[in-house]
């Protein structure tokens, strides 16, 4: 008897995990957080205390040094998250998209930027691209 009722509970448990039930699958997780909608004079004031040192005050970069921003076609195709994702991890100078040579370090190389700063700091790129 104690085996079957324990059959039919297993049954009855992986059921409910089946059908989105909470389980040990993950299904009981908070789903991420959105990524907020940047401010783009913080984002400027994050970019001078930071970005500014290979890219330049006016985001034109420095030759030999950080990319110019303003007419940058990564920029422009890339979603806002999409920009943000490639701040935090950054791009070694071997890496086949690298089109400079010259590596971007994770976060800019500032570790206490939070994903805020970094929205931030694209809604501020937003505002000084311009056409190639």
């Amino acid at each position: 008897m104690k085996l079957s009722a324990l059959c039919l509970l297993a049954n009855i448990w992986f059921s409910l995990a089946a059908c989105g039930g909470e389980g040990e699958s993950g299904t009981d997780a908070k789903p991420a957080e959105p990524l907020s909608v940047g401010d783009a004079a913080n984002g400027k004031e994050v970019f001078m205390g930071t970005c500014f040192t290979c890219h330049g005050n006016d985001a034109t970069g420095i030759e030999g040094s950080g990319t110019n921003l303003t007419v940058s076609e990564f920029i422009r195709t890339k979603t806002d998250a999409e920009l943000v994702e490639y701040i935090k991890v950054g791009r070694e100078m071997n890496d086949p998209l690298n089109t400079t040579g010259i590596a971007m370090p994770p976060y800019g190389a500032n570790p206490m930027l939070t994903d805020q700063d970094l929205a931030d700091v694209v809604a501020y790129l937003r505002t000084v691209q311009r056409e190639p």
